[in-house]
């Protein structure tokens, strides 16, 4: 009997796994796409990039059911609990990164019918592909069960704050050399704060997959490198 129980809880993980990994999926290709939207120009990702959310939200919601459905037929507990509470905070932190994809496509739509920012547009592009390669890295050290890849990832948080901090200085500098440029500056650093938001949300994946592995959380302050007193728009 327990070995039944066992297999039916392997087959249950592995079909939410499938799931989660499908989420990130869609996750990362609206990172990257909001990205490109901005860079490009391009309205109309933009908005495929807005509609495309209501899929990632579909699959958390999907992910809470089968995730609570696998607690009450299989009572799991020590590292099967731990797994499971692991996709659903997961799955948590991918549709919220989702939901900045979003906020920078709606930005987006705006930003266009105003004068470019020099170098802006490139620079929130690099930052959002490296938030997008963090994320990517951490769904493998997931599937992989690889707590050195996620420390890794967790490590790269404050690349992306460093990142962040330079783009907010420029913003700075040009709203006080020309104040023509203070709407499209604060349009530029609320993407820029909501880029380093998902690389803050991608960490705590990589910290949630080292709980999983080792079964405990990291027990060092992770590096920060945000030293600004902004606080992200909010959602």
């Amino acid at each position: 009997m327990n070995e039944h129980i066992s297999s039916a809880y392997d087959r249950d993980l592995e079909g939410i796994t499938t799931l989660i990994m499908k989420m990130g999926g869609l996750v990362e290709e609206a990172i990257l796409r909001a990205a490109n939207s901005l860079a490009d120009r391009d309205v109309e990702l933009a908005e495929a990039v807005r509609a495309a959310d209501k899929a990632i939200d579909a699959l958390e919601e999907q992910i809470n059911e089968e995730a609570a459905r696998t607690i009450a037929l299989r009572a799991p507990v020590s590292k099967d609990l731990r797994a499971i509470l692991t996709v659903l905070r997961l799955s948590a932190s991918l549709e919220r990164i989702g939901d900045y994809a979003k906020n920078i496509a709606k930005r987006t739509s705006v930003l266009v019918e105003m004068s470019p920012v020099s170098g802006a547009d490139a620079a929130l592009r690099r930052m959002a592909r490296e938030v997008e390669q963090m994320l990517k890295d951490t769904l493998d050290a997931y599937l992989r069960g690889d707590a050195e890849l996620a420390e890794v990832v967790r490590q790269r948080d404050q690349e992306v704050d460093q990142m962040y901090n330079a783009l907010f200085r420029e913003f700075l500098t040009f709203m006080m050399e020309d104040p023509r440029n203070i709407t499209a500056c604060m349009h530029l650093h609320f993407m820029a704060k909501n880029i380093e938001r998902m690389g803050d949300l991608t960490t705590n994946m990589a910290e949630q997959v080292i709980y999983l592995v080792t079964g405990e959380m990291p027990d060092d302050a992770r590096p920060k490198g945000d030293k600004t007193a902004y606080v992200a728009e909010p959602s």
